[in-house]
């Protein structure tokens, strides 16, 4: 038996559905043939000229990114610009483009899910529910209580732990004692004023705008900033080991890579 594209989009449909995603989003197969045959399969946050290279070195025709390659619409293919570099590269190269976006985020077992089970959280439910006849664990971002009652440092040092996070930020007013946590990986500060009305201690999440963090400092509430690369990049090895399960029981032997990437922003 082989493994072909479509199977891929298959098996994705059952992690992360594609009416998760956002209306503006723009998410499945981005570059490439359904019909066509896929050998190894390369798992990333970001699509990149570097991640074109790595999956070429694996021998892998098909790479799955989080971000999406094309998210605004292109009235060209400038061949002398990034994007349309990356894409005629990736059609030289026979290279088949994925993206599993916000509906990965949304997910049951996505991106926020696991942002809140490494930082431990009970009792989670979407911050942001679903309201598309998808199952009530589906939303964007979680909101969940802590194991035990916790200070800020230890709060913050148990974020720095489980993301990874070479930085993190703060805004507003850190409460006595953390009990209730709202999380929601990438960039979703707008959601930082729901995250308090549900109760939540703190806001977790990435690229917080500058008239966010003013209203926390208004509001009293605290939101920490972990980094868009930091909050999102722990999402990729649980996908990459849910797309080889799938495809381990078809009896089938391709592989599933994780690619090696590192944050696009650092500190100087």
């Amino acid at each position: 038996m082989a493994l072909f594209i479509q199977d891929i989009i298959d098996i994705l449909q059952k992690i992360a559905p594609v009416e998760l995603a956002e209306t503006w989003d723009n998410v499945g197969l981005l570059v490439g043939n359904p019909s066509a045959e896929a050998q190894s399969i390369l798992v990333a946050l970001d699509p990149s000229s570097a991640l074109l290279d790595e999956a070429e070195s694996k021998g892998a025709n098909v790479v799955i990114t989080h971000h999406p390659v094309i998210f605004h619409p292109l009235k060209a293919l400038r061949t002398d610009r990034p994007t349309g570099n990356l894409l005629a590269a990736a059609a030289k190269k026979n290279i088949h483009l994925i993206a599993c976006h916000t509906n990965l985020d949304s997910a049951t077992g996505g991106v926020s899910d696991i942002l809140a089970s490494k930082l431990e959280l009970q009792n989670t439910t979407p911050l942001i529910p679903q309201h598309n006849g998808t199952e009530s664990s589906c939303g964007l971002g979680r909101i969940g209580q802590c194991k035990r009652p916790m200070i800020p440092a230890e709060c913050i040092e148990q974020l720095r732990r489980a993301c990874d996070a070479p930085w993190l930020l703060e805004a507003g007013c850190r409460p006595t004692q953390v009990n209730t946590i709202a999380v929601c990986g990438g960039s979703c500060s707008e959601f930082a004023e729901t995250a308090m009305e549900a109760g939540a201690d703190v806001f977790v999440t990435a690229e917080v705008k500058h008239s966010i963090a003013r209203w926390a400092e208004e509001a009293r509430f605290w939101i920490i900033d972990g980094g868009h690369f930091a909050t999102e990049q722990l999402a990729i090895a649980p996908l990459q080991e849910r797309l080889q399960q799938e495809i381990s029981t078809r009896n089938l032997d391709n592989y599933v890579y994780g690619a090696q990437q590192s944050p696009p922003l650092t500190m100087v």
